[in-house]
């Protein structure tokens, strides 16, 4: 994929360049621009409350650790994981201007089943928390990421596409351009956009839904460019009430191994916990607000419980999701 006078990037990266995170370090300059941007806008308005020093550095310091242990990831299993998949591939699917589009839903298809994992089982959940634990919203928020994304096993929700045939490259490209895409809807700059736009693509207004732990926003909007999927699988909610940004059960820190293991060491303290050993290991795969009898959740760290706990979830195929037409 790479010219010949791009070679400095595999003697960085190896002979699997993690395209992902060049395209993400490569946006850099641009998020941290739009980010003074933005808090320009928000001060003229009079909001410039949602810009908190100790919040900023937490999220730029968390974007930091997540980018270097995503490429080190990468260097060390990763890259040579999606090669492998890639030998035994079921087909080759070429990469032109007819297939890009097809191929860049499909990463974003991967994209929302990760991200509904990540918020409906524990093991994952332990490395999304980061996300979502910030109590404002701008766009240092989208940098708000964990160390443990790169060593949870995340990447296997993007190798069905290696296995159909796309190349990794490929694959790992689409999904930084989805990943840079959302830097932009973590913001509260903008308002809704025109009702065609809020239906099809994740927008500012769909994605504070999904960062607030308002009840009826737990667990909806988890797009990544698009919204539709949402609308299909029953779980979009529209913007109707103001968002309280965080997680129910808030963690009070500001501390950088805090921010990335408080979820992680708890989790592993609730399973060691003295139980039936059936119960105990449910904690891995069952989802963050599950309880098991006679067991009170482990928190290491201080805590403050901010709202009730998540609704059950339901799923829905598309053809019984109500239709939204009208409602956007």
């Amino acid at each position: 994929m790479a010219p010949d006078n791009w070679q400095w990037l595999h003697s960085l990266f190896g002979s699997d360049v993690d395209w992902k995170q060049v395209f993400l370090i490569g946006m850099t300059p641009i998020f941290l621009i739009a980010l003074v941007l933005e808090f320009g806008v928000q001060k003229k308005r009079g909001r410039g409350d949602q810009f908190p020093l100790k919040e900023i550095v937490a999220n730029l310091s968390l974007g930091a650790g997540y980018q270097i242990a995503e490429a080190l990831m990468w260097l060390a299993i990763n890259g040579a994981i999606f090669a492998w998949v890639y030998q035994h591939r079921l087909f080759d699917i070429p990469v032109n201007g007819w297939t890009i589009l097809p191929i860049f839903v499909l990463v974003e298809f991967c994209y929302y089943w990760f991200h509904r994992s990540s918020h409906r089982i524990r093991w994952f959940w332990a490395a999304h928390v980061p996300h979502h634990s910030g109590e404002v919203m701008n766009f240092s928020t989208a940098m708000r990421q964990s160390l443990l994304n790169a060593f949870v096993g995340i990447y296997v929700f993007y190798l069905p596409p290696v296995v159909l045939g796309v190349p990794p490259a490929v694959v790992m490209f689409c999904l930084a351009v989805d990943l840079a895409y959302q830097y932009f809807v973590h913001t509260e700059s903008v308002g809704r956009l025109p009702a065609w736009c809020e239906y099809i693509f994740n927008t500012p207004s769909n994605h504070r839904v999904h960062h607030g732990r308002n009840a009826r926003y737990i667990d909806k909007n988890y797009g990544g460019v698009l919204i539709i999927f949402d609308r299909w699988f029953g779980t979009w909610e529209a913007e109707t009430e103001a968002v309280d940004y965080g997680i129910p059960s808030q963690i009070k820190s500001y501390n950088f191994l805090v921010l990335n293991l408080h979820e992680f060491v708890d989790l592993w303290r609730d399973v060691l916990a003295p139980g039936p050993l059936a119960q105990r290991l449910k904690h891995f795969w069952m989802p963050p607000d599950w309880r098991r009898d006679q067991h009170a959740p482990v928190h290491t760290w201080t805590v403050e419980e901010k709202t009730s706990p998540r609704p059950a979830e339901s799923v829905q195929t598309p053809a019984a999701v109500p239709s939204t037409a009208g409602r956007a």
